[in-house]
This record gives structure tokens, C-alpha cells and sequence, in this order.
């Protein structure tokens, strides 16, 4: 993507925001990506306030132990609540007034909607729009959000760039995140709130997530059963190893998304406006086939897999690919860590969280 010179530059130097501590509110503490998120941000010594409900959308014990670790650090603090209590998150922003906010909790899976799609309108949806109204009411220097690459749906044009089409949404998940952004854009352009959207693409590495390919492979070929293995594990997905999703996050956070001055109203694009509104991928720019991600898996366990193949699902693409080249333009950062190292790592956590 093509951004003027001067407005790149612009935005490398809201980097110096990073110079002093923080208060930064980060939803989903007890989740994957926001455990993650918030030891990074205690590492450089900001004060974290940590929201998570602790749903049982999958294993309760590992979001505990996610946030066992974090709640004995200093300068963490957790509210259990849920996002969809207007009134307690409007309390959390009142009393900790945080600087930041990065919003990480969701209700994710792309098939648990065919069972329970009001999960995501809740979470997704009325949840957003409460985080929405906090930094409305309590202003913040920069709210960040997380997307999906999900977003792109039905297009088909690879690799998926941030000004792409993203108005055909194949599952309800997407639909509520598509939905993210612009009601992200309309806050940024009614209050002037710096708001940024990350499309992640394909997350996975230690305290992962157990209803995702790599968590599901693991168990199943460790206890000798099969894997299903849909579209016949032909189909590519941009992995991308959670440490290269935190540098993104942590990076774009310190940098405030600002307006445009070349956006056009004749020519939109997506991507950025007028207001302080930013959209960025965050994915490995090498698609690998899912064979070849269980070929790795198959190495890293010492075990061969038993694979029932099976035809695409409903509402899965048949590959991802992401361009993160306005990611490296903003922050000089590009996923890089292979899947050989990425699934090495996480099947060495998974050995010594499950004692395998």
C-alpha cells in the first residue's frame, strides 16, 4: 500500500509515546493473545489492568493458569467481569483511567456460531461498543482492537492488503468483526478517538488456544487418534508465531493512529481516513499448506499422524496470505518465525503444561 511519504514518517515518530510508563487496559487477560500481550507490557514496565470473564468457551484451567501467571506479577491488576456489563466496564475505565487500551477479548471460533451465534453479537458487538464508550468518556491517547483476516471472506486476490474489499464476510464471526472496524471508524470520527484495528492472521504458539488445528493435531496424535484434516490439507494459511503478534501489537500501540491528509472522499480508501482511524495485518508473509504444518508437527512429536481427509467446511477460505508491507513501513516489523521453530516451541510448552 502507497501511503505519502510525509504521512509515514508522521507516524514512525509517535514511537517516542513508549518513553514512560503506562496505564494500559487490556481486555482478555486470560485468553491466548492477551496473556501474551500484557507480560510483554509489564516487561517494559507499564501498569496493566487485565478484564476476562473466564467464559468456558473452551478449557476454564488453562485461562486460570494464563492468569496465575500474570496476577503475581507487580503492576497487574484483574477485573473479573464480563464486557457486555456496561456498568463495570464504565467503572473499570472511571477508576483506572488508563492511557491505552487494548482490546483483545472476543468471543473467537468461526464454527461455534452455527450453535451459539448470539455469543457474538454479546461479546463481539455490545461488548466493543462498551469499550467504545469508555474511551469515549475517559479519552485515551490510542484504543487498538483486535480483527481478523477473516474479514476478507469471499475475496480471493492474494496476498489480502488492508485496502481490499472486505464487504463479503463468509461466517458470523467475521460479520461481527467487519462490524469492529467501522464502528471503530464512526467513534474515530464523532470523538476523534486514535483507533487501529490489527488483522490477525492464523495465531498460534505456547498457551495456545485448544479449539485451533495445532492444540486439536497435538492431543489427538499424542493419544494415537486421528486428525481431521479438512480440504484435504491442501489448503495454505499465513501462520504466524505468537511472539511476532505481540511485537506488532505492542508496537502499534505506541503509535496513535492518526488522519490521512491524502485520504480522498471520491476515492476511499479502507485502510485510513480522514480521521484518526488505521487498519494493519499482522500475519507471516510465507503461506505454508496444512500438510506441511502437520509434516512439522509429525517431526517435532516424533510420531506420524493418522489423517481422515475430509472436504472444506462451510465458511472456510481456501487460503490466506497476508501483505504486511504497511506494517513494516509504520513499525519496521515483519513476521518472520518459521512454522519448523514456531511448532518446535509450542509442543515443547505442551509436553511440559500436560506432562507428555
Amino acid at each position: 500500500m502507497n501511503y505519502p511519504a510525509s504521512f509515514k514518517a508522521l507516524e514512525k515518530d509517535k514511537d517516542t509515546l513508549s518513553d514512560s510508563p503506562k496505564n494500559i487496559l487490556v481486555t482478555g487477560t486470560a485468553g491466548f493473545i492477551g496473556s501474551h500481550v500484557a507480560h510483554r507490557l509489564l516487561d517494559q514496565g507499564h501498569t496493566v489492568t487485565g478484564i476476562d470473564n473466564l467464559n468456558d468457551y473452551y478449557d476454564v484451567n488453562l485461562k486460570k493458569a494464563r492468569l496465575a501467571r500474570l496476577t503475581e506479577r507487580p503492576n497487574y491488576q484483574h477485573a473479573l467481569i464480563d464486557l457486555c456489563d456496561r456498568d463495570a466496564i464504565d467503572a473499570v475505565f472511571q477508576k483506572h483511567q488508563p492511557q491505552r487500551v487494548i482490546h483483545l477479548a472476543a468471543q473467537a471460533g468461526v464454527r461455534y456460531a452455527a450453535t451459539n451465534p448470539h455469543a457474538y453479537t454479546s461479546a463481539n458487538v455490545t461488548g466493543f461498543l462498551h469499550i467504545l464508550e469508555g474511551a469515549r468518556h475517559f479519552p485515551v491517547e490510542h484504543l487498538v482492537y483486535a480483527s481478523t483476516s477473516s474479514v476478507y471472506g469471499a475475496n480471493t486476490a492474494m496476498p489480502f492488503r488492508e485496502d481490499q474489499s472486505t464487504e463479503h464476510p463468509l461466517t458470523l464471526y467475521a460479520a461481527t468483526k467487519k462490524a469492529n472496524e467501522m464502528m471503530a471508524h464512526s467513534y474515530a470520527h464523532l470523538y476523534d478517538i486514535p483507533c487501529t484495528g490489527l488483522r490477525f492472521f492464523t495465531v498460534y504458539g505456547p498457551w495456545g488456544r485448544p479449539d485451533m488445528a495445532l492444540f486439536l493435531f497435538t492431543r489427538a496424535i499424542l493419544a494415537g487418534e486421528p486428525i481431521k484434516v479438512f480440504n484435504h490439507g491442501h489448503h495454505k494459511r499465513s501462520f504466524t508465531y505468537i511472539d511476532d503478534i505481540v511485537d506488532g501489537v505492542v508496537s502499534i500501540s505506541e503509535r496513535p493512529a492518526m488522519a490521512d491528509p491524502s485520504w480522498n472522499g471520491n476515492h476511499p480508501n479502507p485502510a485510513t481516513s480522514s480521521a484518526p482511524y488505521r487498519l494493519f495485518n499482522i500475519g507471516n508473509q510465507e503461506p505454508v499448506e496444512l500438510l506441511r504444518y502437520i509434516e512439522v508437527l509429525e517431526e517435532c512429536l516424533g510420531l506420524s499422524a493418522t489423517m481422515e481427509l475430509l472436504p472444506l467446511q462451510p465458511g472456510d477460505v481456501p487460503d490466506t496470505e497476508a501483505d504486511v508491507s504497511t506494517l513494516s513501513e509504520v513499525t519496521g516489523l515483519i513476521p518472520k518465525v518459521p512454522v519448523e521453530e514456531g511448532v518446535r516451541k509450542f509442543v515443547e510448552w505442551y509436553r511440559a503444561y500436560y506432562q507428555v
